[in-house]
């Protein structure tokens, strides 16, 4: 298609680096819909015949069967899924193909192709991020008094229940969501028609090209419309970010199920054994989730590398920008499925849950609470008293609802008989009544809120 300035081929070795077929292919749905559109525009604009406009746009038809029943075939001659669509036409048509490109190049179609398919993308990981979200808030309404220890630095801190746990998930995934949908608002401009880089000389209508593909409006600045590839960006931040949240829940399912914390019991479908100890029941689905988190942020830091120094417009660097983002949305689609699986059909050991909550002296906070509350100590003294209250329980190795009141007064004379209607896990986390709070209370009216928040999200 550019043959007519070289006196040579390329060589093999220049068609081998130069061809994006191999990674681009997966774009055809894209590249057709938006042929089908500039084909439409150039004929409701008189610049394209109706009858070789027909002619293209039965073509196109029949490429999209032919690619959907039989995938497309590589050749690296024609070097991406660009030329191999107007090759196909030009054999289906003859040279009234090669009209097809007017007023286009492929600068500001890949543009509009990638675009294409990274809004599809970004509406399909909201959609799965919603069930995802759909999985926890029916496991926190089933948990909703499920006591358990919550942790700072890995260490017993104070009790919450599972059910606010999980909801905590709930909460990163809605920003995960948040941030592709503000993804797709800025993506929501049409490149098509920029041509190269300066616009083209034809009389061309991008708001209909615009609107037949399903853009809010046409780009501003054609210089911008060939390079610009924040969009993918913005994708590979969100997918990075949402990566980040579920490598966080699978290295808690990981520690959750050994042996020492025997939190939960992961399903047999979404566990591996070992090939050498019979013994063995390996949390593999998680340990991946966790490790494509690694990979899914390399991608976006591999694209920021590649964009970071080029300067305008098109440059062929950019021919790497789709494979790191399509391997991003196959191992985030693949992480946020399996993971939903998998706690979904988790095991949740609550006599463990609520034996590890009561260790620890994770009532100690509620102590000094009671000592402000009732005796009307100032907090950092009544931080004092209960230190020293934890002491005394450690060394005679039992809680602090084991001490006795004449072994509690002896520590401060202000505490009464009241106190031990605070010092239990179950009274702790029913207190916890604030906003937010992980009260069972507030646990379901979050539930109650988050179910209405998902029944109401835009499909």
């Amino acid at each position: 298609m550019w043959g007519g300035r070289f006196a040579a081929e390329p060589s093999a070795l220049m068609q081998r680096i130069n061809a994006s077929i191999p990674i681009d292919k997966r774009l055809w749905r894209d590249d057709v819909a938006g042929s089908r559109a500039h084909a439409a525009m150039l004929r409701d604009c008189g610049i394209l015949s109706a009858q070789d406009a027909e002619a293209i746009l039965r073509g196109l038809d029949t490429i999209a069967a032919e690619f959907e029943r039989n995938g497309v075939a590589e050749d690296l001659a024609l070097e991406d899924i660009h030329m191999h669509v107007e090759h196909r036409l030009a054999e289906l048509i003859g040279p009234a193909a090669g009209r097809l490109h007017t007023a286009r190049s492929r600068n500001d179609q890949v543009a509009t192709d990638f675009r294409l398919w990274v809004r599809e993308a970004s509406r399909e990981a909201v959609a799965v991020i919603r069930h995802f979200q759909a999985v926890l808030v029916e496991l926190a309404d089933a948990h909703a008094d499920t006591v358990m220890p919550g942790f700072t630095h890995l260490q017993t801190a104070q009790p919450v229940t599972l059910g606010h746990h999980l909801l905590a998930y709930y909460e990163m995934l809605r920003r995960d969501a948040s941030r592709f949908a503000a993804a797709l608002t800025r993506l929501d401009e049409c490149p098509l028609g920029a041509a190269a880089l300066a616009g083209t000389g034809f009389p061309i209508d991008r708001e209909a090209t615009a609107r037949a593909l399903g853009f809010a409006r046409p780009t501003a600045n054609s210089l911008d419309s060939v390079s610009d590839r924040d969009f993918a960006l913005d994708y590979l931040a969100a997918a990075a970010q949402c990566s980040l949240h579920l490598s966080r829940l699978a290295e808690e399912l990981i520690i959750w199920s050994s042996a020492p914390f025997g939190f939960v019991r992961l399903p047999d479908t979404f566990s591996t054994g070992s090939s050498i100890m019979p013994q063995k029941r390996n949390p593999d689905a998680a340990e991946l989730v966790r490790g494509h988190s690694g990979r899914i942020s390399g991608a976006l830091v591999s694209l920021m590398t590649t964009m970071k120094g080029l300067p305008l417009a098109y440059s062929k660097d950019m021919q790497d920008d789709k494979a790191p983002v399509f391997e991003a949305h196959d191992l985030l689609m693949l992480s946020l499925e399996a993971l939903a699986g998998m706690v979904g059909t988790t095991e949740f050991d609550k006599a463990r849950l609520r034996a590890a909550a009561e260790q620890g002296f994770s009532t100690a906070t509620d102590l000094a609470d009671w000592l402000v509350r009732e005796a009307n100590v100032p907090f950092r003294e009544a931080h004092h008293i209960t230190g020293r209250a934890v002491r005394a329980a450690e060394e005679r190795g039992r809680g602090l609802a084991d001490l006795s009141l004449e072994e509690l007064r002896g520590i401060d004379p202000r505490i009464d008989e009241r106190v031990f209607g605070v010092l239990t896990v179950d009274a702790s986390v029913a207190s916890r009544l604030s906003y937010g709070g992980t009260a069972p209370q507030r646990v379901r009216e979050q539930v109650a809120a988050a179910r209405q928040a998902l029944a109401a999200a835009t499909p």
